[in-house]
């Protein structure tokens, strides 16, 4: 492989990292199971068995990455979920 194709690929892999963010949501005392399951399934577009296992290490580990891609397609997911009074943020 010559240079320039390993620089290629070597801007190919830090765009990617880029790219990727997380949508961390945070446990509470407040919400019910589920709400969270529910709020996770219309917002996050799980099934119900991942938001259902989602709840589950929220609750039991104080926090879960719900949902991994691009800024602007977690952004306003993440508005939404702290409309529905969930506990979340972009990392």
């Amino acid at each position: 492989m010559g240079t320039r194709e390993k620089l290629l690929e070597q801007l190919l892999l830090e765009e990617e990292r880029v790219e990727q963010n997380e949508i961390v949501l945070f446990n509470d005392d407040v919400n019910t199971f589920e709400h969270v399951i529910e709020t996770l399934i219309v917002v996050c577009d799980h099934t119900a068995q991942q938001a259902e296992q989602c709840s589950l290490i929220v609750h039991h580990n104080g926090k879960c990455t719900v949902k991994t891609g691009e800024y602007t397609d977690l952004e306003p997911r993440c508005s939404r979920l702290l409309l529905a009074g969930l506990n979340a943020e972009i990392v």
